[in-house]
């Protein structure tokens, strides 16, 4: 009889409890018999994790808007290695959370735990000496992009490139006059998605600014129809907010439903991060922007190697979708942009299709597989 593990998994935001929970599942289809521990989101602990606290007090992004939250986190992750340490699990795995989790692996690694990391930092394109830290703090590097693992090789990290779940996830076709029946849009008509981010300093920067290039859009092309899902309630209610000084726009709100929104549009606009993969993986042409924290955006600027900050560039190795940052990012330059993709967006759909069947692994599983053969 097979003896039970003890599996301890950290996540820091809802894509990571995303992860989580697929994870949890692939694991115990492979061993029975698990006990999952640490810090997950609903998703985690509808698969038996007890959060040791609530997930959301990791969900923090960017440089300075940490600081208001540093004594905060410091004091939950002493807390929690302490526990950790005193509970010994067979294997410990960061789902991404960097900032919050390499310490905490380093610290139960040098206690003789084994460690795993899942999602690398954007290490590769900046603050490259982490790397030294991730090689100390992990005994196995988990990655989801092919990219990332040869730079891992590169520095002797031990590393497996496992896909990604949404890859798996998400149909190589998908039929967009299905989607729009369901949201009721006109089908004969163009459809542009607007996905201003699923945190609320993110709809706050870009929200106003995806509008405007609606307008911009709508004045240009009257027929324009707009699809915008807000991530929770909480991002529903601030959209409505900001649509109240947009009455003549043509848009229809959804909550979640972000995935039926890209199958249903003919090009989106969209925020810097993972919905730009979702994008990707659903074959819409898309334009990215992002606008950060004045202070933060000048920090970054100095620190960053990379030539793209958009997650399709990054996986392509070239510039093949328009992305605008900080000052570049205005409505017209947005919906120039857009115009040009609703015209002919052919060129990034057919290299969307190449990039999703080299990422379409069975992600959860072949990660799952990793972490039991390192225990």
């Amino acid at each position: 009889m097979e003896h039970t593990l003890k599996v301890a998994l950290v996540a820091g935001e809802a894509s990571g409890d995303i992860l989580g929970s697929g994870l949890m599942q692939a694991l115990r289809e492979q061993h029975p018999h698990i006990e999952f521990i640490g810090v997950g989101g609903p998703l985690m602990e509808a698969c038996g994790l007890q959060s040791f606290f609530p997930m959301e007090r990791l969900a923090v992004m960017g440089l300075v808007e940490v600081l208001g939250r540093l004594r905060e986190l410091l004091r939950r992750r002493k807390e929690l290695a302490a526990w950790l340490l005193e509970q010994q699990p067979d294997v410990f795995i960061g789902i991404d959370a960097p900032d919050f989790n390499l310490d905490l692996e380093l610290k139960l690694r040098q206690q003789g735990i084994k460690t795993v990391h899942y999602v690398s930092p954007s290490v590769w394109a900046w603050r490259q000496k982490r790397v030294l830290k991730i090689r100390k703090a992990c005994d196995l590097m988990l990655c989801l992009l092919p990219f990332e693992a040869q730079f891992y090789e590169e520095h002797q990290v031990p590393v497996h490139f496992v896909g990604h779940p949404l890859a798996d996830s998400i149909a190589l076709d998908n039929d967009p006059l299905v989607a729009r029946q369901q949201l009721g849009l006109t089908v004969s008509a163009p459809v542009v998605a607007l996905m201003p981010g699923s945190r609320g300093g993110e709809v706050g920067r870009l929200g106003e600014l995806f509008l405007h290039s609606a307008r911009l859009l709508h004045q240009r092309n009257p027929d324009i129809q707009f699809v915008l899902p807000a991530a929770n309630a909480a991002r529903k209610e601030q959209l409505q907010q900001l649509l109240a000084a947009f009455p003549e726009l043509p848009v229809s709100l959804l909550e979640g439903q972000s995935q039926l929104a890209l199958q249903a549009c003919d090009a989106v606009l969209i925020a810097s991060g993972t919905a730009t993969l979702e994008a990707m993986l659903f074959k819409r042409p898309m334009v990215v922007a992002y606008r950060l924290a004045g202070l933060t955006y000048h920090i970054l600027k100095r620190m960053v190697k990379s030539r793209h900050f958009a997650l399709p560039n990054l996986l392509a190795g070239e510039t093949l979708v328009p992305e605008f940052i900080q000052h570049a990012a205005t409505a017209e330059n947005l919906a120039a942009a857009i115009e040009q993709q609703l015209a002919d967006g052919s060129r990034q759909t057919v290299r969307f299709l190449e990039l999703h069947q080299l990422m379409r692994r069975d992600a959860s599983r072949q990660a799952a597989s990793a972490v039991l053969q390192l225990v």
